[in-house]
């Protein structure tokens, strides 16, 4: 369809399910282009910038060709990991001496824990720093198109548990989108329940999903309802703060993400000034299924 100037219309979503001819789609091309503009910073204009010691660090994004349209690569950590247990991520961690750029961070990352092949994976841009206080990384997001794929799997089963290809039709079915209480604030935050990986997808890597899918134009509706709890989120958060002070190299805290405006309403406080918690649903019990 064409707009009125006979350029494309502007109210037209994208397909996540178009299956690109040769190289990325034209939505995935467009939001690069503003992310290395400096467009993928969601953060408060309170949010503290990071200090000269903050830990350089990267995460890769890595888009590809699957049966359903466009994927994005995923892994979930293992349950028995002394941070992060069990929580899905992008590769990523933190920069070596021996690293050139960010993308060569990311590389690198992935190669050592899902084993992807370098060689097949083309750079697309890369997005402003975000900083991430509570582990003190300096976390570079890195955009890449998946040109030749390569088998994936978990390199490691003591670090990764599961590696997923997921499809952005997934992401973007309001079936699957989750409003979660986050643990910390009882505000909305968004969640992702997918294929492929057990628990729900949370904290900075949904953080940075729903932000790329609102800047492709492929953002659909929340799930209706108040935010649900997630037994899953609510342990690893409170693992999380009690090891914080063990943190080691290539850690990423997950939960570091400040939460987005969904357009629902603050908790109201109970009598000792904490958050009112939320009735956990139905269907929050069914942790990382897809809804």
């Amino acid at each position: 369809m064409t707009g009125p100037d006979g350029g494309p219309d502007p109210t037209e979503q994208p397909d996540p399910a178009e299956q690109p001819a040769d190289g990325p789609p034209g939505w995935l091309t467009a939001v690069v282009a503003t992310v290395a503009d400096g467009g993928l910073s969601f953060h408060p204009e309170d949010w503290p910038g990071p200090p000269s010691h903050a830990r350089p660090a990267a995460v890769l994004i890595l888009f590809g060709a699957g049966e359903r349209g466009t994927e994005v690569l995923l892994l979930e950590r293992s349950a028995d990991l002394r941070k992060h247990a069990g929580q899905p991520a992008f590769p990523g961690g933190g920069s070596d001496p021996s690293d050139g750029s960010p993308a060569e961070t990311a590389l690198r990352e992935a190669r050592e824990e899902v084993g992807l092949d370098p060689a097949g994976v083309d750079i697309l841009g890369v997005g402003p720093p975000l900083y991430v206080p509570h582990s003190n990384y300096l976390v570079t997001p890195v955009l890449a198109w998946w040109r030749v794929p390569s088998r994936v799997f978990a390199v490691d089963a003591g670090e990764t548990s599961a590696v997923a290809r997921v499809p952005i039709a997934e992401l973007v079915d309001p079936a699957n989108r989750v409003r979660l209480s986050h643990p910390r604030t009882a505000l909305p935050s968004p969640a992702f329940r997918v294929a492929g990986l057990t628990a729900t997808v949370w904290g900075f890597t949904a953080g940075i999903l729903d932000a790329l899918l609102r800047l492709a134009g492929l953002e659909r509706p929340w799930g209706e309802g108040p935010p649900v709890e997630d037994a899953t989120v609510n342990a690893s958060i409170a693992l999380s703060a009690a090891q914080l002070p063990e943190a080691g190299p290539g850690e990423i805290d997950p939960a570091d993400l400040p939460v987005r405006d969904l357009g629902v309403p603050a908790p109201a406080s109970a009598p000792d000034g904490g958050p009112v918690g939320t009735g956990t649903g139905a269907d929050s019990t069914e942790e990382g299924s897809a809804a």
